[in-house]
């Protein structure tokens, strides 16, 4: 669906993208560097509000980014060994990070949209997997699903005792406001911000996780030293859910 939102954004992306690369052309200095890609970039692009949102070089954006960086900085580990589901994979340096596992389901609920070997249909609203993974990634997925409190506990069950679901969603400065598919689509844009979304988040999604089940630390870039964050334009929130191991187990 094509919007007047939309379409102003993609221009201010283009925009700046394009300024970018004729600085760079021109002889500008990149110093300034993106953790998805490795390489040295001369600024980031805007998208929407965001000023510093996309890399120049591979289009990562601030989430994506601040994945790569909590990855390669050990504060985040793949479990190699194990087994992840990656839903929606659009960001193709996770793609790479998560595929390092012995066992590796790239899912969504519309498979045909992207160019990842062996992509799977998972309905995030009828998993019924059982202690199946020990890892679930979902980045702006939940605020797509109709009835996220189901969706919570799909995933809380679906994980391995000690198991780690990472979740980023949108989110505002206000309580998490809920709506449905039945609300017009101009309607979810105009309160939620996008069309296809059915709720916008505040920092309040932590009591619905923790509802499910879960164990949960919130790692959030503002709190990457100012440096580094400036560096690489960092920017988001992680929810970081685990599922608590049985009792007596180690």
């Amino acid at each position: 669906m094509i919007t007047f939102q939309r379409v102003a954004k993609a221009a201010g992306k283009h925009l700046t993208r394009s300024l970018l690369a004729v600085r760079r052309a021109l002889g500008a200095r990149a110093n300034r560097g993106c953790p998805a890609c490795g390489q040295a970039v001369v600024g980031f692009f805007r998208y929407g509000d965001n000023a510093e949102w996309g890399c120049p070089n591979c289009g990562a954006s601030p989430r994506e980014r601040l994945m790569n960086h909590l990855i390669a900085g050990h504060v985040l580990t793949v479990p190699e060994q194990g087994a992840v589901l990656h839903m929606a994979p659009n960001e193709g340096s996770l793609v790479r990070r998560f595929s390092t596992a012995a066992d590796y389901t790239p899912a969504d609920l519309d498979p045909g949209r992207y160019h990842v070997p062996n992509m799977q249909r998972v309905d995030l609203m009828a998993l019924d997997a059982s202690d199946r993974y020990d890892l679930f990634y979902a980045s702006h997925v939940m605020e797509h699903v109709p009835d996220d409190h189901a969706v919570l506990r799909n995933i809380h069950r679906a994980l391995k005792p000690g198991g780690e679901a990472w979740l980023i969603v949108p989110l505002w400065d206000r309580p998490t406001e809920d709506g449905s598919f039945d609300m017009p689509p101009r309607d979810r844009e105009r309160r939620f911000g996008q069309w296809d979304h059915v709720r916008q988040y505040g920092l309040d999604f932590a009591d619905r996780i923790r509802a499910a089940g879960f164990d949960l630390e919130e790692i959030d870039a503002s709190a990457i030293d100012a440096d580094t964050r400036h560096f690489y334009a960092l920017d988001d929130r992680l929810f970081r859910a685990r599922k608590p191991l049985a009792p007596g187990a180690r």
